[in-house]
């Protein structure tokens, strides 16, 4: 497979007449993404609002964001399985607006979205500060259930995303980067002396609103599969779930999977990058074994020197993380994982749910329970009061003069766990 991702730099995003892009400029017709989000007869009303870096916005709860993106060669077209119909993606051109996402928000649908602050210290925390925010927010029609529900939130980003996104078709690229990686027999022939690397990513996929996406399917009815790296950079992964804000893995992270990214960049130099492993995490025992040793199996028949592992959420994942280190370790894959730390406010109780002694090569991504001071914003988009009812939250939370006290578990993407953020841990 060869993908050509031509990036698009926008500097400026405003409301106008037609969706397009002059001069570094996007400029989105309200009205009419409005009127197609709204052909979704789930969907009661839609706001729209931008929410531009440096300004005192809080957006709030947040529930997942999307980079706007169109094919213009190959096969599949927006988000296939979900908002098209299906076909593979990997192959081909595609533009993405680089500097822009789209926010989803409105009326909470589970206890674990989060916050997203343009200014001041929150920022610093989650990526999503500096990207201008065409902030959609979806109002339901009565009685939805919470699955229902989330499923509307979630195809209406999706289609924002692909909306915007066609603006770049005729765009030409300020940058094109190439992803081609070659198959795993001719790889193997090329580089007869480098590692051979592979991948695995777990997804949350335990249900009550933690759900991961691969072309439609739900990830906690599959078997570990292996994917071309190319399908996750195309839009084959896309979020579905309502886990801890600040390892949940956005859309917009699976489209940008910093893991995926950085394997790329070494291949052929000092590893030889097999693919992708996808996993899911289960809450049953017979599950875990199931998934963990499943995975294990088609890394031993991809011929793997080495494992990356990376967890989304934590506390009942950290067993799967650990059993699939065990399991890899124990048949001679060297593994490296990639987790963040629930260890209390002050950094001293037990970091993870679960260990085994073969886990010794481990890269933190920060305390999840780190707490932080949000300083009141002069603008609010959604429900500042959604904070008590957020992982991370409390009732008190929200001050009378708006100030917002939490843990890094409220924010989106403070501790992502495939790198896609800002902070890490040191051991001194």
């Amino acid at each position: 497979m060869r993908l050509e991702l031509g990036k698009i730099r926008i500097r400026s995003a405003a409301f106008g007449n037609e969706t397009c892009i002059r001069e570094g400029k996007l400029w989105i017709d309200k009205e009419g993404l409005v009127a197609l989000l709204k052909e979704d007869p789930r969907v009661r009303e839609v706001e729209v609002d931008l929410a531009k870096p440096g300004d005192k916005t809080r957006i709030i709860p947040v529930k997942d964001v999307i980079q706007p993106r169109v094919k213009v060669t190959g096969k599949g077209q927006g988000f296939p399985g979900l908002t098209t119909r299906m076909e593979t993606v990997g192959d081909g051109r595609t533009h993405a607006l680089e500097n822009v996402a789209v926010v989803t928000t409105g009326r909470i649908v589970g206890f674990q979205e989060g916050i997203i602050d343009m200014w001041g210290p929150g920022a610093q925390y989650t990526p999503f500060s500096k990207t201008i925010n065409v902030v959609v927010t979806i109002e339901p029609v009565e009685g939805l259930k919470e699955h229902q529900h989330e499923e509307c939130v979630r195809l209406a980003g999706l289609k924002a995303g692909s909306y915007i996104g066609q603006a770049a078709r005729e765009i030409e690229p300020d940058e094109i980067q190439v992803f081609e990686l070659g198959t795993i027999t001719g790889n193997a022939k090329k580089y007869p002396q480098l590692p051979k690397v592979v991948y695995i990513e777990m997804l949350i996929s335990q249900g009550l609103l933690h759900d991961t996406y691969i072309y439609g399917v739900d990830s906690k009815k599959i078997l570990p599969t292996l994917i071309h790296p190319n399908e996750i950079l195309d839009g084959a992964v896309v979020s579905g779930n309502c886990v801890a804000a600040c390892d949940k893995i956005t859309t917009f992270q699976h489209l940008n999977n910093s893991v995926v990214l950085d394997l790329y960049k070494r291949h052929g130099k000092d590893l030889n990058f097999l693919g992708v492993i996808l996993t899911n995490e289960n809450v049953t025992l017979d599950g875990k074994l199931r998934a963990c040793g499943y995975a294990t199996n088609i890394a031993k028949m991809l011929g793997a020197d080495g494992a990356i592992i990376s967890e989304e959420g934590y506390g009942n994942p950290d067993t799967d993380l650990m059993m699939n280190c065990r399991l890899l370790e124990d048949a001679g894959i060297k593994t490296v994982l990639i987790t963040d730390e629930c260890a209390g406010r002050d950094g001293s109780s037990q970091s993870l749910a679960d260990c085994v002694q073969q886990a010794k090569a481990i890269v933190t991504t920060g305390n999840v329970s780190a707490l932080v001071v949000l300083p009141p914003a002069e603008k609010i988009i959604g429900r500042a009061e959604a904070i008590a009812n957020l992982a991370g939250g409390y009732d008190g939370s929200l001050a009378a003069d708006g100030r917002i006290t939490c843990e890094l578990n409220a924010i989106i993407g403070s501790t992502s766990e495939i790198g896609y953020h800002n902070v890490t841990t040191k051991l001194y």
